[in-house]
């Protein structure tokens, strides 16, 4: 049956003619209106229910399969397996792809608080007035249309942790957030998920302004941590913000997310966390390599600063080899794309995990260190990271070996929904 639209403008022109009348308009349009709603409801009821083939899949909860196929719906994994084992229902879109991954994971960003233009109003990672400011909220400076965000999807990142920037003694909260979504709220997993601390050199004040040393830096975590502990015993006490924070990291809701490249400041961070017995997650840790033992003995993951990053000052000694050392050690561990200021603002982790692979890592550690490894660390391995049944349907896909720098992403899906594809 072909369906013809009403067109308002040819109507005028009918009824110029006198062919057809004024009253056309009100019998047509809710007719028009009828099939509009029911074509959206079609169109996006195919989009909910799509069939993945890949000719292998990364699950990243067992051994890759090869001629995989994985059924989405409703947003969520619906089934995975092997082609022979899995019948694809005649109404889902069916996409393939040469390697199917889970979406990956940024373990830790500035994007969305940072954007490419490198230009005042879009640089909103960092605020310079004071250097404690933990009640200072990543989701009210995170912009979900900022361009980085469409770019890193493009390679199959879906879910990035993201916040302000560890140019600071406290610099603020984290959040984490899926990358796509036209709002903040559409877009945000969790809104308030650490709150980022550096220790070392690139968070001493210039100028003879506080904190100028090191044990100056460790002596203010303490002073707040302290002063936090009686918070609240007063009922009649105005609300303080900042106090608000530390309370939470007392009672372990929220971990610190501590950047610390020497492996003096490593120490110190891991000193402070056993004295308040409060959780952190290491982070940038150029000098982890040599102070495995210490890290493994606390417990504590670490998410290692982009192996690409330049040598120097206080990451002279960071080695490409030191996630293979760290996983070698049992420490779980992640990798990070990097915050340093030069256009395009962000590495990509993707090429992050090629770099380990290449000096140590199995190919399957490496993308777990993108995956599964980087979602149990920020906590939400139940939901992401893998691709498993009901977990959200975050896919990557490709043209070849994901780890080989000229293979395209073909296609990323995020919570069921086709956000990014290259139509050949």
């Amino acid at each position: 049956m072909k369906i013809k639209f009403f067109n308002a403008k040819t109507q005028r022109r009918k009824d110029a003619k006198g062919k057809n009348n004024k009253f056309s308009f009100f019998i047509f349009a809710p007719l028009r209106l009828c099939v509009f709603a029911l074509i959206l409801f079609f169109v996006s009821n195919a989009q909910a229910q799509i069939a993945v083939r890949g000719e292998t899949v990364w699950t990243m909860a067992g051994e890759p399969i090869t001629n995989g196929v994985v059924l989405i719906n409703n947003g969520k994994i619906e089934a995975v397996g092997a082609a022979s084992q899995i019948k694809i229902p005649a109404n889902y879109k069916i996409v393939s792809a040469k390697v199917v991954t889970p979406g990956l994971i940024d373990a830790h960003s500035v994007v969305g608080l940072a954007g490419y233009l490198s230009q005042p109003h879009d640089q909103m990672q960092l605020e310079t007035s004071s250097p404690m400011q933990p009640e200072l909220r990543a989701i009210d400076s995170y912009n979900a249309e900022e361009k980085l965000i469409e770019w890193i999807r493009s390679f199959g990142v879906t879910t990035i942790h993201t916040g302000h920037a560890p140019a600071a003694l406290v610099s603020g909260q984290t959040m984490i957030a899926k990358t796509f979504g036209k709002t903040v709220d559409s877009a945000t997993i969790v809104p308030t998920a650490m709150i980022a601390v550096t220790i070392g050199e690139n968070a001493l004040a210039q100028g003879g302004k506080s904190p100028g040393t090191r044990a100056k830096q460790a002596a203010m975590l303490r002073a707040e941590l302290i002063k936090a502990q009686s918070y609240g015993t007063k009922p009649d006490a105005p609300r303080d913000l900042k106090a608000e924070m530390w309370k939470r990291v007392l009672m372990r809701e929220m971990p610190l997310l501590v950047t610390a490249h020497r492996a003096q400041d490593i120490m110190t961070a891991l000193r402070i966390a056993k004295e308040f017995n409060i959780k952190i997650v290491l982070d940038g840790a150029s000098e982890a390599h040599l102070v495995t033992g210490e890290i493994k003995a606390s417990g504590f993951p670490v998410i290692i600063h982009p192996t690409m990053y330049r040598a120097g000052g206080e990451t002279e000694s960071l080695s490409m080899e030191t996630a293979s050392k760290l996983k070698q050690a049992g420490i779980a561990v992640a990798l990070q794309s990097g915050y340093e200021n030069y256009v395009p603002k962000t590495r990509v982790v993707l090429f992050e995990a090629a770099i380990a692979a290449a000096n140590g890592l199995s190919r399957r550690d490496a993308l777990a260190t993108i995956t599964i490894d980087a979602a149990k660390i920020l906590g939400l391995d139940s939901r992401i990271g893998s691709i498993e049944k009901g977990k959200d349907a975050d896919i990557a896909m490709y043209d070849g070996d994901p780890f080989e720098y000229t293979t395209h992403c073909t296609g990323t899906i995020i919570n069921g929904n086709i956000v990014s594809e290259i139509v050949r």
